[in-house]
């Protein structure tokens, strides 16, 4: 079950679906939670991906204590911070700023991926952490940039 949910997270596919969901079907509320997702998991991945990795460096944990052949399919990037929790957790808070509802349902599969890149061997449970605090930070940063902008004319 939690590989079938990181394999649809894979390339944030996952999050792009649900945002063509909530445009589609969601009216006005459910094309800006949309836009408010997609542009929290922009900045995640910038970050995480584009920044934390760059500098942190840090190996994926050994293979050897994950009993599993899923630790062969792990990429050779850094283990910190987690990509995939970023955007998972990024796409979700941005979303339930906007539309809280939607929010909710996307807890549980953004909490499934979190504990999957663990159980799967990618990242060490602090990488997650980290990923989450990014995604986080993204999304409160994705809600309140419009409003800064225009209130200081940037």
């Amino acid at each position: 079950m939690l590989s079938a949910v990181e394999e649809s997270a894979e390339g944030t596919k996952l999050w792009c679906g649900a945002a063509v969901l909530m445009a589609w079907r969601g009216g006005w509320r459910g094309r800006k939670a949309a836009a408010s997702g997609l542009a929290a998991v922009v900045v995640a991945q910038l970050a995480s991906n584009g920044l934390c990795k760059q500098v942190a460096d840090r190996p994926r944990p050994p293979k050897e204590w994950f009993p599993h052949d899923e630790v062969d399919d792990r990429p050779g990037s850094s283990s910190f911070p987690s990509g995939h929790t970023a955007a998972a957790v990024g796409f979700t808070v941005a979303v339930a700023l906007t539309w809280p509802a939607a929010g909710v349902s996307c807890a549980v599969p953004a909490a499934m991926v979190a504990i999957e890149r663990v159980q799967s061997g990618a990242h060490y449970p602090s990488d997650v952490v980290a990923g989450a605090v990014i995604g986080v930070a993204s999304a409160l940063l994705t809600y309140r940039a419009p409003g800064l902008i225009l209130r200081h004319r940037l």
